[in-house]
């Protein structure tokens, strides 16, 4: 049996709009749609049972935790669905996640919304009018918030440095900021553990913060060595809705006496479908300061030229997956018409997921000139990546004109 009643809940109107229209035409029976959390709460409040909600756990305009506590209280609500644009260590995160706040997770559609996909996602609802949704709800769910918040006040959550290569020569140009908690029970966190539990408890700001004064304070101390490079660091789209935080990097940067080009800030190619005007004017603003744009997990998203265009970015990261198999034609013509369209564009390309030598000699032989993988370098803690970079600045190693400089530290 169908749902019969749907709540979503999307602050942009877009894609709200989509989503109803999609549900409607599968004939679920009453669709209501708003854009906020207090409208939410109201339709939580109301009479009657709601099959199914649809929520997007990266909208920076909808306090998705307030929302889930009044429908963990109301016990109304029968499943959840994640529509959302995700970053793959987010997606991993949340997908073995089977409930919030004790309401059955149903699974998670990414947008841009396939109507393939979500009718699947309504078929499994109505299997699951066969099983008990207490069995369901005692499933593991995210990390209580009382640890996380713990863990961000007593600086658990550390920065990891994964280094980005020149790849012909092996040069260190740069490194990404990736971020590991040590908790005290369940031990080291990776970003698909934790990053769930840290958006939908609006803390991703926190954490950030954390790991950019983490990363500049790296910086400072090679700095001293005369060792200059620059870090990338990962946003979800709704950081960028507000200007706080554009702020907040903008007085870090001279705390630390930093120009702009020393940070460079990741978006994933999907979160750009449907950007807010005030995302998009502090990624312009982020770029007018000398800040690094790039589009993460370029390829498997759907971004459109015009995008491309019309905001500042410098690079385009093209996603690890697309290289797995590049001895096949398929994934060469994706890298090379990705360099292209990189060169075209006026930007750089970057090759994520180099894993082995063949990859890199692949990749290397088709044009492409910078990337990073755990071939290359694994993520390593701060005091780790700090010694390691300390002796490749200054042991003058002969590097293989093809090889890679190999970060031995222990992950």
């Amino acid at each position: 049996m169908l749902p019969g009643r749907v709540l979503v809940i999307e602050s942009h109107a877009f894609q709200r709009a989509v989503l109803v229209k999609a549900l409607t035409r599968l004939q679920v029976e009453t669709v209501t749609a708003v854009a906020n959390t207090t409208l939410a709460v109201e339709c939580l409040r109301g009479p009657n049972v709601i099959d199914i909600i649809f929520f997007d756990v990266a909208d920076g305009l909808v306090n998705n935790h307030e929302f889930l506590q009044v429908a963990s209280e109301q016990g109304n609500t029968r499943a959840l669905v994640l529509y959302s644009d995700l970053q793959n260590d987010l997606y991993r995160s949340v997908i073995q996640m089977k409930s919030f706040s004790g309401i059955p997770l149903l699974g998670i559609l990414r947008k841009p919304l396939q109507l393939q996909s979500l009718s699947k996602m309504l078929s499994r609802f109505a299997q699951w009018q066969h099983y008990p949704p207490q069995h369901l709800a005692a499933e593991p769910e995210l990390i209580p918030e009382d640890e996380v918040r713990h863990g961000l006040a007593t600086g658990a959550f550390q920065a990891w440095y994964q280094a980005k290569f020149k790849l012909p020569d092996g040069l260190l140009v740069g490194a990404e900021v990736l971020v590991r908690w040590q908790h005290p029970t369940r031990g080291m966190l990776l970003p698909r553990d934790l990053l769930g539990a840290v958006l939908a408890y609006d803390l991703i700001d926190e954490m950030f913060k954390q790991l950019l004064d983490q990363g500049l304070a790296l910086l400072g101390r090679l700095r001293e060595q005369g060792i200059v490079f620059g870090l990338s660091f990962n946003l979800a789209a709704s950081q960028l809705i507000r200007n706080d935080l554009v702020e907040h990097i903008v007085q870090r940067l001279e705390q630390h006496r930093f120009s702009g080009s020393t940070l460079m800030f990741e978006v994933t190619e999907n979160s750009l479908l449907d950007l807010p005007a005030s995302a998009r004017e502090n990624l312009i603003r982020l770029h007018e300061i000398g800040c690094g744009l790039s589009v993460d997990d370029f390829g498997v998203g759907f971004s459109s030229l015009k995008t491309l265009v019309e905001l500042p970015f410098d690079e385009l990261k093209l996603d690890g997956i697309f290289v797995q198999d590049i001895a096949d034609a398929g994934g060469q013509v994706i890298v090379t018409s990705s360099l292209a369209l990189a060169r075209m564009l006026g930007m750089d390309l970057v090759i994520e997921g180099i894993s082995d030598q063949e990859i890199l000699d692949s990749v290397i032989r088709l044009g492409c000139t910078c990337g990073q993988g755990f071939y290359l370098a694994c993520p390593a803690k701060g005091c780790d990546f700090v010694s390691w970079v300390e002796k490749q600045f200054s042991a003058n190693i002969d590097r293989p004109k093809n090889g890679a400089i190999i970060l031995a530290v222990d992950t």
